[in-house]
């Protein structure tokens, strides 16, 4: 199977507890996302324990790959780092973790 990562945006954390709580309930989404106080590679391989409903992925492949693009995407990471920084304390980055099979059959179905 495939997976894709990014980051996608900083956000309060009360704004990300309650997208999860409300919204990723359905272990068969075709994506969840990671919220981080740090823009790190720890950080985020970390928050993958805190999702809520984990969809049923093989969660080794997710980490492969994020480790994937914390290898080959230095400059958009570092811009993240800033973004984060230069934001409210309170604040997480938010990433995107995608299974790309089940989001091309998302994205087909609406055809």
């Amino acid at each position: 199977m495939s997976y894709s990562f990014d980051i996608v945006g900083v956000t309060p954390i009360l704004d990300f507890f309650y997208y999860q709580q409300q919204v990723e309930k359905n272990p068969n989404r075709s994506k969840a996302y990671l919220g981080s106080y740090q823009c790190s590679l720890d950080g985020f391989i970390k928050s993958i324990q805190v999702i809520p409903e984990k969809p049923q992925w093989n969660w080794d492949e997710v980490i492969e790959s994020i480790i994937d693009f914390w290898l080959h995407q230095e400059e958009t990471i570092e811009t993240w780092k800033q973004t984060l920084e230069n934001s409210h304390p309170q604040n997480l980055i938010i990433a995107r973790v995608a299974n790309v099979k089940w989001l091309r059959q998302e994205f087909q179905s609406l055809l």
